[in-house]
């Protein structure tokens, strides 16, 4: 929720896009791919407000004390280090190698990052543990405390507790004026085919809400790429646990095709880079957030959804920039 993403130096900038792309080649042991190209030619514009060309094969190397020299400032330091870590799975895969290179940027930076840890469980074939380990900073991002549960466990609470108080407290949200924000939240459910909470098939309210308000107010579908995008969103908008709660999750689930909640399932090939730096970089110019337990989404249900993505500053989406919508024959979105 900063003024921008980074808020660096050009200097500053130019040696994080540097360590970006030592990480997409591994440390100069791999050719930059086209998506690596992408990532970092739009991270030069979206994310470091770049007004020149970038020719990413010819920006030259750096060592990880020369980023730490360069990065002193904590909050640009953390920025980068989760840059670091999305361009080591720009290509949609596992690589040891980049992830190691990643590590030894961030060690130098004197951040010691669980998604990086989770990300070389992930190369040394132990998904159990980050599974666990994403699922439980997920639930904390949600909830603000850690949970003794599994992610499958606690999205699905009324399968053995419905609530139709509840239930039907969400229903009434049907009978909003059209252009309340509390009616557009209601439209997407019926769009999407999503069962308000409380009944046995609907997931919990407290993922539910401050997710499904996160993809009205943003603009982003529910397709496997909106997913990926409002998360990404998410992750700018929301403090706790940014990287390993939102990015890193959606990112293994709908680009590698890494499955980390039975309810999400998987798929491959949805990061765009150049939409994944917008909707991070929306989501921390907006100032308002939907996770936070201060934030009321009964306040605002009656309200305006223009006037409630106004006063949370929220960027218009280019439809540019908008998820693909596409959505495979298998997938069955899930609220």
């Amino acid at each position: 929720m900063d003024a921008v993403l980074f808020a660096g130096t050009p200097e500053q900038a130019d040696a994080a896009l540097r360590a970006m792309r030592h990480v997409a080649t591994a440390g100069g042991e791999r050719a930059l791919s086209d998506s690596d190209r992408v990532a970092l030619t739009a991270a030069h514009t979206i994310v470091f407000r770049g007004t020149g060309d970038l020719h990413p094969d010819a920006l030259p190397d750096i060592s990880p004390d020369e980023l730490a020299a360069a990065c002193t400032k904590r909050d640009d330091a953390e920025h980068v280090a989760g840059f670091l870590a999305v361009m080591a799975l720009v290509d949609g895969e596992v690589d040891d190698e980049r992830i190691r290179s990643a590590d030894a940027y961030v060690r130098a930076l004197d951040l010691h990052e669980p998604y990086l840890r989770d990300l070389g469980e992930l190369a040394r074939h132990k998904l159990a543990e980050a599974r666990a380990d994403i699922g439980r900073r997920n639930i904390k991002s949600f909830t603000g405390k850690w949970m003794g549960t599994d992610i499958d466990a606690w999205i699905m609470p009324y399968r053995e507790r419905p609530d139709p108080e509840l239930h039907a407290r969400y229903e009434s949200l049907t009978t909003y004026d059209d252009g309340t924000f509390g009616k557009a939240f209601a439209e997407f459910y019926v769009k999407n085919g999503f069962e308000f909470c409380g009944v046995p098939t609907s997931a919990n309210v407290a993922f539910t809400t401050p997710h499904d308000s996160a993809h009205v107010l943003s603009g982003y579908d529910t397709s496997l790429q909106g997913e990926l995008l409002v998360s990404t969103f998410t992750a700018g908008m929301h403090p706790d646990e940014p990287i390993t709660g939102h990015i890193l999750p959606v990112i293994l689930s709908w680009h590698l095709g890494v499955e980390l909640a039975e309810f999400a399932g998987a798929g491959t090939g949805s990061l765009d880079p150049r939409k994944f730096w917008v909707a991070w970089e929306r989501g921390d110019e907006t100032t308002g957030d939907t996770l936070s337990p201060r934030w009321d989404f009964w306040e605002h249900a009656p309200r305006a959804l223009d006037d409630v993505r106004r006063e949370m500053r929220i960027p218009p989406l280019d439809p540019a920039d908008a998820a693909d919508g596409k959505y495979p024959s298998w997938y069955t979105p899930t609220a």
